[in-house]
């Protein structure tokens, strides 16, 4: 499951937001220094990153992982489930960098300085089944959600290798394939400029919609990629435009609030297990787990890129309350 929005504040804050939708709790806001030395477990490649980021995840001497970030250089990523879509490469190749698909965010945010960067290196890229890996991994099948400080907003989708580029100024990512698919059935809920229609939209523009609602359907209210996707989109655009990062989160976790799956372990094993949000000027990381309420806030400072240790902050997933007496 999962949910992304991305959102554009006036001063020209670039935010990139989403819901962790799993089982069990398994991330914590890390950081990752320079050059960090580590193993994928498709082929045991040692590789070594040289960005620095923060984001959030885990870093065992077995797995290397975060489900979204943001680097030193401000480019921001996520991993969202992506339900049948996938058509991962599966015999070895020495001349490929070969991953298991959970560990391309640690790669790219560790080797990519913007959007333009991993678009000009995205061929040297395979996301590899378990057949002939060192170890099994299952089949997490898995798409992308990148943006950076230039504004530009992609889907990376592995309908192929190499992967998939769309581009995506709506700013909206659920789970299911088709993209182009779930755009126009949210023309049943808005209407978009004749930019949007066009494929024309500039860079940094905050509404690719209308405004106007005569004669269109409401969104639909179920959990089902489709329903969140439309949600989303519908909320994000009627929402006011933030002005700045503070604004901007803020509005970040009422749009999230239309797609948040609650806990219900009779009739589901996912919830949003988390939220998230990375900014790519600031390079902050926002992290909210479902039963704190309150958020936590990582900051890559300047100081921490001469760090040669990762740091997982541990957060406590309980409720975080302020008493007034």
């Amino acid at each position: 499951m999962c949910t992304s929005i991305y959102q554009i504040a006036i001063d020209g804050t670039h935010v990139l937001s989403r819901t962790m939708d799993w089982p069990t709790l398994e991330s914590s806001p890390v950081f990752i220094p320079r050059n960090f030395k580590w193993h994928s477990v498709y082929d045991h490649h040692e590789y070594s990153n040289p960005y620095a980021f923060i984001g959030g995840g885990k870093v065992t001497p077995n797995r290397s992982d975060v489900s979204d970030g943001v680097n030193e250089y401000g480019l921001c990523a996520q991993k969202l489930t992506f339900a049948n879509g996938t058509q991962y490469s599966e015999q070895r190749n020495d001349s490929k960098i070969q991953l298991a698909s959970f560990e391309f965010v640690f790669w790219a945010l560790g080797h990519f300085k913007s959007v333009l960067d991993l678009e000009q290196n995205i061929e040297q890229i395979e996301l590899m089944t378990e057949t002939f890996s060192d170890l099994k991994y299952g089949k997490p099948e898995l798409h992308f959600a990148f943006t950076d400080t230039t504004g530009r907003t992609i889907v990376l989708e592995p309908t192929q290798m190499p992967m998939r580029i769309i581009e995506n100024p709506l700013g909206i990512v659920t789970n299911v394939p088709h993209f182009e698919r779930q755009i126009e059935r949210l023309k049943d809920y808005v209407n978009f400029t004749d930019e949007f229609n066009q494929g024309q939209v500039p860079l940094n523009t905050a509404k690719v919609t209308t405004g106007n609602l005569s004669g269109k359907s409401i969104p639909p209210g179920s959990y089902s990629p489709g329903a969140r996707f439309i949600r989303a989109a519908y909320f994000k655009e009627r929402a006011n435009q933030p002005i700045d990062e503070t604004q901007a989160i803020v509005s970040s976790w009422h749009l999230l609030d239309s797609v948040s799956v609650p806990r219900n372990t009779e009739h589901q094993s996912t919830y949003s297990v988390y939220r998230a949000a990375t900014v790519a000027e600031s390079k902050s990381y926002y992290f909210q787990s479902y039963h704190r309420e309150g958020i936590v806030k990582l900051v890559l400072r300047p100081e921490m890129l001469s760090w040669t240790e990762p740091k997982v902050y541990e957060v406590k997933d309980e409720l975080a309350v302020k008493k007034l007496n």
